[in-house]
């Protein structure tokens, strides 16, 4: 009697935690078709790339990968191979695809993606290439099945979307307007997923603050975040992106009140220059930023903050830049994600002609780590010689003898244990502090 051979499925994300969570749902649907997970393209009976267009360097390597996957068509011609995502929201892309890479299956976007059961079940029947993509959906995308990455953590998507329309940023072209899911169908949500074990949900939009700007009954993201912290069961609560603009004293005040959400602000900021920022149309200046933070620490004293900035916006000046690294020095983020400004097609700030080089750029990016590094180790101080409560996530990367986790304000912290206590709240004394990381041991 021969062997049966288990279907295999390879599922590749680039981008944001929205398209992480997008590849649970995919990955929940390949299981209810049978398949399970493998990191091992030779292997795989489908290969999925779950794309991301918000900068140049993810969409040059979903096409290398592309490439790469021919020769694995040709060796194995029941190969499955689909492209998502945001890169295929845009039309110059698809017909790329289309000529360019012709061994691959199924192309279909981000207002689609509940259309994959159907699509996959068509590409195994027909050898020929099938394209789906919605310019924009009216309706919500429908629940789908989700195989998580974690027993205890959860994505849980409260808003599809975007309005805002900075002038760097593709986002708003490829997720459409917009669209809040009912409270309800929210809160139902994560009560399933903290009977399933889940202790730690995320709350994702592109911008949660306008969550319930779209309802007529006057709900808005407080509202919400009161509804969840009642869920019984649930350890924590955290949430991003928010925009600064859109951060309401009600929202600032919900987070210092509600036991369960974790006092962690992530605000980008993208520039600190009023030039930049209004070149950006990001909706606030400095000024106006930092009344917010000031509000925040006040009402939250514990609370940390994180930020985005972009360096090297076009027209950026060395006196601009000089404004981002005093509000770093002013706002002593926590942490900080820091990116180089990548030209997107489509959108204003790439047909402006005054693009700063590639060299100035790096220059920029390299002193705002820096000073960025050394403010962390600054902040972390006050950690030494403190008890902090820690969510396990499970072996340290760099040493599996040690466990990692992180604290409510979003802190990474490692300890020697002899036990596995993956998903479980544990007491860590800290007595070691790095920039972006403390070290500790278990308290019994």
């Amino acid at each position: 009697m021969s062997k049966h051979k288990d279907k295999l499925a390879c599922i590749i994300t680039y981008g944001c935690q929205m398209n992480e969570h997008d590849s649970e749902k995919l990955a929940g649907v390949l299981e209810g078709e049978g398949y399970k997970a493998t990191k091992e393209l030779e292997k795989a009976d489908i290969i999925i790339l779950n794309t991301c267009c918000v900068r140049e360097n993810a969409e040059l390597k979903v096409y290398g990968k592309v490439g790469q996957l021919k020769r694995l068509k040709e060796e194995n011609p029941d190969l499955i191979i689909g492209i998502c995502g945001c890169m295929m929201q845009q039309d110059e892309v698809v017909k790329e695809i289309k000529e360019k890479y012709r061994h691959v299956d199924i192309v279909f976007g981000t207002h689609n993606i509940h259309h994959f059961p159907e699509l996959l079940q068509k590409a195994k029947e027909d050898k020929n290439p099938l394209v789906r993509v919605w310019d924009e959906s009216k309706e919500l995308i429908p629940d789908m099945p989700v195989q998580r990455t974690d027993d205890y953590r959860a994505w849980v998507t409260i808003i599809y979307g975007c309005n805002n329309f900075c002038t760097y940023c593709i986002v708003p072209y490829v997720r459409g307007r917009e669209k809040s899911r009912p409270l309800e169908n929210i809160v139902g949500e994560i009560k399933g997923l903290v009977e399933d074990g889940v202790k730690e949900i995320t709350l994702l939009g592109q911008n949660v603050n306008s969550y319930g700007n779209d309802f007529e009954d006057g709900t808005d993201f407080a509202d919400l975040l009161a509804a969840i912290n009642e869920v019984e069961g649930l350890a924590r609560i955290r949430f991003m992106t928010s925009h600064p603009k859109d951060c309401s004293d009600r929202l600032i005040e919900a987070v210092a009140k509600l036991d369960k959400v974790c006092p962690h602000f992530h605000l980008p900021v993208q520039a600190g220059s009023n030039n930049v920022l209004k070149a950006m149309n990001r909706g606030y200046t400095r000024e106006e930023y930092l009344e917010l933070v000031s509000k925040i620490r006040e009402s939250n004293p514990e609370a940390s903050i994180g930020t985005d900035v972009i360096v090297g916006f076009p027209g950026e000046t060395e006196e601009d830049f000089q404004d981002t690294l005093d509000l770093f020095k002013k706002v002593k983020y926590d942490m900080t994600y820091n990116f180089i400004y990548s030209k997107r097609t489509g959108t204003p700030a790439a047909k402006k002609e005054d693009q700063v080089s590639e060299e100035e750029k790096k220059e920029r990016l390299q002193r705002l780590i820096d000073l960025q590094k050394n403010i962390s180790m600054e902040n972390n101080q006050k950690y030494l010689g403190e008890t902090v409560e820690v969510l396990v996530e499970g072996e340290s990367k760099n040493n599996p003898d040690r466990l990692t986790g992180r604290t409510d304000t979003n802190k990474i912290v490692i300890f020697e244990s002899d036990e596995d206590l993956t998903g479980e709240l544990v007491d860590v004394k800290i007595d070691k502090v790095q920039s972006w990381t403390l070290y500790g041991n278990l308290v019994d």
